[in-house]
């Protein structure tokens, strides 16, 4: 009897698992920040933050509407840093009796208009002739500027929350 010679070993190993290119990798912990929620909400906040430091800088309580803003911005920044927070630890996951893309839906929603009435009252409320050309002028312009952002940055994630929901 003719002996066959012993075959190679036809095991391969298991491949190594790496992005595609172009792709992104990132940490479990950062998982959500790298999503297109986490990256939403935290141009939301770095924007927020921008929009109530411009006001804050402002002697906007010698002008009522600059009151209004304020207080749009500030909440709205708190309230999502709570969303942020609960999303990034995954604690919606433990409390799974909310249903929270309608939640975040409302929210974001809600949120926008409440962005356009304060970006619509941040640009009506100073009168160009009397303040063009100071700093109050300015920052009255970069926070106008920047509320428009907030705004459409919160259509856009109102958009993904639909979508979601």
């Amino acid at each position: 009897m003719a002996e066959f010679p012993a075959k190679a070993s036809t095991r391969t190993s298991s491949p190594t698992r790496e992005p595609a290119p172009g792709s992104r990798r990132c940490a479990p912990i950062w998982g959500f920040v790298c999503s297109s929620l986490g990256a939403l909400m935290l141009l939301q906040l770095v924007l927020g933050l921008l929009v109530w430091a411009l006001i804050a800088d402002i002697p906007y309580h010698q002008y009522p509407a600059y009151g209004w803003v304020m207080f749009v911005a500030v909440f709205l920044w708190l309230v999502t840093i709570v969303f942020f927070i609960l999303y990034l630890f995954q604690l919606h996951m433990k409390l799974y009796m909310v249903p929270w893309p309608l939640v975040l839906m409302i929210f974001n929603v809600g949120a926008t208009v409440l962005y356009i009435m304060a970006f619509i009252t941040c640009s009506a409320a100073f009168e160009l002739t009397s303040l063009k050309g100071t700093g109050l002028y300015n920052q009255w312009a970069a926070a106008s500027f920047f509320l428009c952002l907030v705004m459409i940055a919160y259509g856009v994630s109102s958009f993904f929350s639909f979508e979601a929901w």
